[in-house]
């Protein structure tokens, strides 16, 4: 996901991520983190919004955001869904404060979504 994600130009500290966590400035793109953190929840993609390494920003304001996978890992997605979800980033970046565009955004999130179960949780209808 975060090679994806530097591969559409977005700043990520420490220029990557040898673990589960991503740390994305936001700023760049003319939003803080918590803006862009209530889009991507809105598009169906649960962040954080965090400081950064020197976040100018104040804390309740930071300049980015955290991404982690376990969520996703634990549902059984691999490589090419981790590479649809940077793209649903990259697309729910262009349309902050565009509930429509959010919205179908999210709907796409919750079809990949329906093929990857999260373990013990049951939805209804499932047998």
């Amino acid at each position: 996901m975060a090679e994806r994600l530097m591969e559409h130009g977005f700043a990520l500290s420490t220029g990557g991520s040898d673990n589960h966590l991503i740390l994305m400035d936001t700023t760049p793109l003319g939003h803080p983190g918590k803006p862009v953190a209530k889009a991507l929840n809105r598009a169906g993609i649960v962040t954080n919004c965090n400081s950064i390494p020197y976040d100018t920003r104040k804390p309740f304001d930071p300049s980015g955001v955290r991404l982690g996978t376990p969520a996703v890992t634990s549902r059984g997605m691999k490589e090419k869904e981790m590479v649809q979800i940077a793209d649903w980033i990259r697309e729910t970046l262009e349309h902050v404060g565009d509930d429509n565009a959010l919205d179908a955004i999210s709907g796409k999130v919750r079809e990949m979504a329906v093929d990857f179960p999260a373990p013990g949780i049951r939805v209804e209808g499932d047998e």
